[in-house]
């Protein structure tokens, strides 16, 4: 694999929050029922863990913030609905770093050969 392929410090820095966000059980139960469920209240989403709907909030805010979910008003309600990019990004991260370990374990093959 070339300099090019890999993962800049930037491009890192930018990853480390959605794979941050990605990192709690609630998180990705949340973003589960997101993909599946379709826009969904806090409401509707804190029915279906065993932590209050402040937490829900709280983990809601930290995958809107990563870029996995997004909210908007309807009446009183806030509504937050899946956000495919981001998660597209967390793919192409981990291809990136699989064909890095494919090449890597090639040249160990090659070497020990």
């Amino acid at each position: 694999m070339s300099r090019a392929d890999a993962i800049s410090p930037a491009r890192l820095k930018d990853a480390a929050p959605l794979f941050a966000a990605l990192g709690d059980a609630t998180r990705l139960g949340l973003l589960v029922s997101l993909c599946s469920g379709g826009p969904l209240s806090v409401t509707r989403l804190s029915s279906k863990f065993a932590v209050s709907r402040q937490a829900i909030t709280k983990h809601l805010d930290v995958l809107s913030e990563a870029g996995l979910v997004r909210s908007s008003r309807q009446g009183r309600e806030r509504i937050w609905e899946f956000e495919p990019k981001r998660l597209e990004d967390a793919h192409q991260y981990l291809e990136r770093l699989s064909r890095q370990w494919d090449d890597a374990l090639d040249r160990l093959k090659a070497f020990v050969e």
